[in-house]
């Protein structure tokens, strides 16, 4: 179906005439890349998310809660028409004009480029492919939407991914319908987030408004760890040299992101982010009982109290407009894990799970040679014996599991956050043996770039799991800036707003 060009010309001439541009966020989880957009100007208008948690987070921070931006939807039974009737915004087609989010790659994996050309074509056809379900339905509103912009993030291995690069095949069905596309890898530490986050990032503008797609220049610098390094690599191995986008549009292919130099502003740390939040003395609370097992709410608030650290990121996390904090913060909980605290406590900055398990074998040791100087030493295979090494020494394999435990480098920036960190937060641990803990759920946001005022919905777990799975909204905010100065003419980056007020 072709889009009419009348409308295309229409949408141009409203963002010539000085209006925002507006955004459908599609798998939009709470809204990482809804607030980077924000912030440089653009108008979220709706979103698509089907996670219940999620899509009430997202409704309450952009549209004040309102039921009707706050509900679940799936995106596969969610028509672009039924969502724009449901949301009161008219006709989808003319109601959006940039499209943003990213279909979970595996519903897509190992779709093969002919058939990819035949979803486009025949959107009915593959609908009982559920490899390919969301990808389908993520076309359809591309094409029912007509927008002017469409930016899709995903994991690096999307470019090769069991041996195909999804983004060209992505790329290639939206070159061939009339838009100029480019594709990157950029880490997120590179513009200002307090971790090394390294994503795919697909921008496809419309023809009529460019010929090239520019990628924002890096703000701050980091020399990566060799492991990202290689990451990179093996995700580039499809992406680099000429490929079938590339002959097929003559151009529209992988693209280098620009270099960070080492002139720039270092890297924001792990301190720098949360160094400035209460302190939570997790072994102290325990003994005290003021730690128990439960689930973790998130409407305690905790004064920010005399540790007040105040560098240039914590006050633009406490300052956001729209989402600044307040004299106390919001959802600093953790988990509770008693067994470990003790463990944390004697890890050094960047040790792993091997040294832990070493480091929980000596506590035992050392708890043996108590007992027994008491003469109350189990025996040992005991089912006594058994108990007390389970109250000290985690059961995992340390040769199996190498990276299931890592303590946080107070100087650096993060390590990737994962969306399982309610389950699993020993990847990353507070970097301060004092407090001897996993991450609570604001230092995880802050560590996103999550200012302080930014709500989420449900429990600790569901808002783990919504931070881990959200774009950094600074990284989404320097997408944008630079998205925004080629959709509206005649606008240069350093004129467009730095942050926007908040829609709550």
């Amino acid at each position: 179906m072709s889009v009419d060009p009348k409308l295309i010309r229409q949408k141009i001439q409203r963002l010539d005439a000085g209006a925002r541009p507006r955004v459908l966020d599609l798998f939009s989880g709470c809204g990482g890349i809804s607030l980077g957009f924000q912030s440089a100007g653009f108008e979220i208008v709706a979103a698509v998310e089907n996670d219940p948690d999620a899509a009430r987070s997202h409704g309450l921070n952009f549209h004040h809660g309102e039921d009707r931006h706050s509900i679940p939807r799936n995106i596969t039974v969610t028509s672009p028409a039924a969502l724009a009737t449901a949301l009161g915004l008219g006709a989808a087609a003319s109601a959006f004009d940039v499209i943003v989010g990213g279909p979970p790659c595996q519903a897509f994996a190992r779709v093969g480029r002919s058939k990819l050309r035949e979803i486009a074509e025949h959107p009915e056809a593959f609908r009982h492919d559920s490899r390919a379900r969301l990808y389908i339905e993520y076309l359809a509103y591309v094409e029912a939407c007509a927008p002017l912009a469409v930016v899709i993030e995903n994991v690096p291995d999307m470019l090769n991914h069991g041996g195909h690069n999804l983004a060209a095949e992505i790329g290639e069905i939206l070159a061939s319908k009339d838009y100029v596309v480019r594709y990157t890898l950029l880490n997120a530490a590179f513009y200002g987030v307090p971790q090394m986050r390294e994503r795919m990032i697909l921008i496809a503008i419309r023809k009529e408004l460019a010929d090239d797609v520019e990628f924002p220049a890096p703000t701050h610098w980091i020399d990566l760890p060799s492991g990202y390094q290689g990451s990179r690599a093996v995700a580039l191995k499809l992406a680099t040299g000429r490929d079938l986008l590339t002959e097929a549009t003559g151009g529209s292919a992988y693209k280098a992101a620009p270099e960070a130099v080492e002139t720039l502003a270092p890297a924001v740390s792990t301190q720098q982010a949360i160094g400035d939040l209460p302190e939570i003395m997790a072994r102290e609370l325990l003994a005290e009982g003021a730690l128990r097992r439960g689930t973790r709410r998130l409407d305690a608030m905790l004064p920010y109290g005399g540790h007040n650290q105040q560098n240039d990121y914590v006050k633009e996390m406490r300052t956001w407009p729209g989402f600044e904090g307040s004299s106390h913060v919001r959802d600093h909980v953790i988990r509770y894990l008693p067994r470990d605290y003790r463990i944390f406590a004697g890890l050094k900055p960047g040790d792993q799970y091997p040294e832990a398990h070493r480091y929980a074998l000596s506590l035992f040791e050392a708890e043996l040679e108590r007992l027994h100087a008491q003469g109350k030493r189990p025996e040992d295979g005991s089912s006594e014996w058994d108990a007390l090494k389970a109250a000290f020494v985690p059961p995992y394999d340390a040769g199996k599991f190498p990276n299931k435990w890592r303590k946080m480098e107070a100087t650096t920036p993060a390590r990737t956050l994962l969306a399982h960190l309610g389950k699993d937060g020993y990847s990353h641990i507070h970097y301060d043996s004092r407090q001897a803990r996993p991450i609570s759920v604001r230092e995880a946001a802050r560590l996103q770039s999550f200012p302080d005022g930014f709500r989420f919905a449900g429990t600790m777990n569901p808002a783990f799991r919504q931070i881990g799975n959200a774009v950094p909204p600074l990284l989404a905010r320097a997408i944008a800036q630079t998205l925004r100065s080629q959709l509206v003419r005649g606008v240069a980056t350093e004129d467009l707003p730095r942050v926007a007020g908040a829609g709550r």
